[in-house]
């Protein structure tokens, strides 16, 4: 039922273009967890058929990904994290997912903006303790539109060279999670142990 609903709601988003792959990019972005893979899959494949263009797909993603991080951004800046504790759980931000992300920005520092945009479940939420900490506007930007510009050509081309075939999708969206987490977890360790160095 609701893999049909959401089908349903990518069959009206690509009614509307590259406008909507802006406006759902710029909600997946935000605070509502809808799973990018839903609307880039899809146009990389349109992509392929020559229905549409992976720059102005590339565009239309980084655009909307940008907008809704900056939603959560300043909703952190301007609300602060007593406001955000109480009615969070009304926007699917409950107090664990807060803590988790507040310690993930705390041990990883400004980078984990960029890493954040790269990990299921986080990708989301990684700009609300970026919000609360106050980050740097011009950072926060670049970082984000690194992870969420890398994210969305992945997806783009995973579309573009599989197609439809939903099931070679699934395992190959599976492995490059995972071969993309390992690599932020050895990145992460380079980072750290550089920083301790110049430290």
């Amino acid at each position: 039922m609701i893999h049909e609903y959401a089908q349903l709601l990518v069959d009206q988003i690509f009614d509307w273009g590259y406008l909507g792959i802006f406006i759902m990019m710029a909600i997946e972005s935000s605070f509502v967890p809808f799973p990018s893979e839903i609307v880039l899959i899809p146009a990389g494949y349109l992509a392929s058929q020559g229905e549409m263009s992976i720059t102005f797909i590339m565009l239309s993603a980084l655009g909307g990904s940008l907008v809704g991080a900056f939603v959560n951004y300043f909703l952190a800046l301007t609300l602060g994290r007593a406001i955000l504790l109480k009615y969070g759980k009304y926007f699917f931000i409950k107090e664990a997912t807060l803590l988790k992300m507040e310690n993930f920005f705390a041990s990883h520092g400004h980078i984990s903006t960029f890493s954040g945009r790269l990990i299921p479940g986080i990708r989301q939420f990684i700009s609300i303790p970026a919000g609360l900490a106050r980050m740097n506007v011009a950072e926060f930007a670049s970082y984000t539109a690194l992870g969420a510009g890398i994210w969305a050509l992945v997806l783009t081309l995973l579309g573009y060279f599989i197609g439809e075939n939903q099931e070679l999708i699934s395992i190959y969206l599976k492995q490059i999670t995972i071969a993309v987490v390992a690599l932020l977890v050895i990145l992460s360790v380079v980072y750290y142990k550089i920083k301790k160095k110049r430290g």
